[in-house]
């Protein structure tokens, strides 16, 4: 399944509980590019990670820390 991480809504986001969730549940993806995509995402532009784990974890980290996101496929 493809998310796409749209924004992040939080007045004071935490780069890396961000960086840690992103490469948490997404699929294939290291530390340098959590912290790359977190980057990419809180300057405004969207993210797209592929999870195929425990969605549902997935789709609560990312509410938990105020990050929009759209389910693609």
């Amino acid at each position: 399944m493809t998310i796409k991480l749209i924004s992040c809504g939080a007045l004071r986001p935490d780069r890396r509980a961000i960086s840690r969730t992103i490469e948490d549940i997404a699929d294939d993806v290291d530390a340098n590019l959590a912290a790359e995509y977190t980057d990419i995402l809180l300057a405004g532009s969207p993210v797209e990670v592929d999870v195929s784990f425990n969605q549902s974890s997935a789709y609560r980290a990312l509410r938990k820390l105020d990050i929009d996101y759209e389910i693609i496929d």
